[in-house]
């Protein structure tokens, strides 16, 4: 069983995997605005299995107002800065961007605590700053610096932090591991809740509903979460799904489906799992009905199967970033210039972090062999000749 590494940093002070050292905290020294917190009504909720579901109001402080729009406005700048770095080649292979979903990762970190953990697909920059690795850790990652947060070896689909356990590139086969944590929570008694995310792609998948019987037959405090955007790979959900009401497949398995576009909508049915989970009820389904603006990775276009009509009409009515930011601007919230400097700021810190992320060293070849093991048995490790084997060395302890 995988060891639970110890809890992660707190989600808006979070300390970088990595040693490097990284831009200070984005904070603005604008004057916060009169009004310290407001009240905001919830689309409703729909319940699967559930007398009762998440609080369909909820109060966001300005404080946390100006903690959340950051973090959104982070992870849209960092997708926009890893599609550049992908056209120009400096990044290679494989590359999921998230723009569009933000505010279900950002939503779910703010409820999150120390103690739980996630893992999730290969959609996953975002989720990996979310859960403490630096804008610069993410970036070179990408571009297989080492400085990265896998020291540039894992790339975009295989990023890892405290209580992160990735960024997997096998559709589906996360969710199996989500369920793993969620026993090890358990047999551990620590109190944690394990988050099992997947795509509306991955939800026929045979292995999800294993992980759904095992979950419930133990009572394990875990919540597989569904980001349906609409689309796996082409393939649209109403073509690929015989029912694509994901909150309802886990049959047995209570569900709730959530506007995933409303980063405060994906808060409180966090805090509603969070309880629901740790009193001993089982595990939960999450459908975070949301969308993504690019294609399903840098090499599909996305304009083969919709039109860029309907990708245009949700930027216009639905983007999570707009919506959010329309909320507490009309409810006094922040002011125009608070809102500004953050943006400012962000574009600065990414900036920086895309600059040092092309010219940061790679690692040596002799590291090619490091942190094969986590406690490794026997130094030998097999290379590309037979009678050539490469030694194991343990970096990630030095680093």
């Amino acid at each position: 069983m995988s060891k639970i590494i110890p809890a992660a940093a707190k989600l808006f002070n979070g300390t970088p995997i990595t040693k490097v050292a990284a831009p200070a905290a984005i904070t603005s020294n604008a004057k916060y605005s009169t009004k310290s917190e407001a009240t905001f009504e919830i689309k409703p909720y729909k319940l699967h299995k559930l007398d009762k579901g998440p609080a369909t109001t909820t109060t966001l402080t300005a404080e946390d107002a100006i903690k959340m729009y950051e973090k959104l406005a982070v992870l849209r700048r960092i997708e926009t800065a890893s599609g550049n770095l992908y056209k120009e080649k400096s990044i290679r292979g494989f590359c999921h961007l998230y723009s569009g979903q933000e505010a279900v990762a950002v939503g779910m970190r703010a409820a999150m605590r120390d103690v739980d953990t996630l893992i999730t697909a290969y959609r996953c920059h975002g989720w990996t700053h979310l859960m403490g690795v630096s804008v610069l850790g993410v970036l070179a990652e990408l571009t297989g610096r080492a400085t990265g947060c896998s020291r540039g070896k894992g790339g975009s689909m295989h990023m890892y932090g405290r209580n992160f356990y990735g960024g997997n590139g096998i559709v589906g086969a996360q969710v199996p591991l989500g369920a793993g944590l969620g026993f090890a929570h358990k047999y551990k008694g620590d109190g944690g809740v394990a988050f099992a995310l997947y795509g509306d792609g991955a939800a026929n998948q045979g292995q999800l509903f294993e992980a759904y019987n095992m979950a419930k037959l133990w009572d394990l405090p875990c919540v597989f979460v569904c980001e349906n955007n609409g689309y796996g790979m082409g393939t649209s959900s109403d073509r690929s799904s015989a029912s694509s009401d994901y909150y309802t497949r886990g049959d047995y398995v209570p569900g709730i489906w959530v506007d995933g576009m409303d980063v405060m909508a994906a808060r409180e049915a966090t805090r509603f799992a969070i309880d629901y989970c740790t009193s001993g009820k089982g595990p939960l389904v999450m459908e975070m009905e949301t969308y993504r603006y690019a294609g399903h990775s840098m090499s599909d276009p996305g304009t083969s199967y919709r039109t860029r009509d309907e990708v245009q009409e949700v930027r216009q009515t639905r983007d999570p970033i707009t919506s959010f930011k329309e909320k507490i601007l009309s409810n006094e919230l922040v002011t125009p210039d608070q809102l500004k400097e953050i943006d400012v700021a962000v574009r600065k810190e990414v900036d920086e972090a895309t600059k040092r992320a092309k010219s940061d060293p790679e690692i040596p070849a002799e590291e090619l062999s490091g942190d094969v093991y986590y406690n490794c048995l026997e130094d030998p490790i097999r290379g590309i000749l037979p009678n050539a084997p490469l030694k194991h060395v343990q970096v990630a302890a030095r680093n």
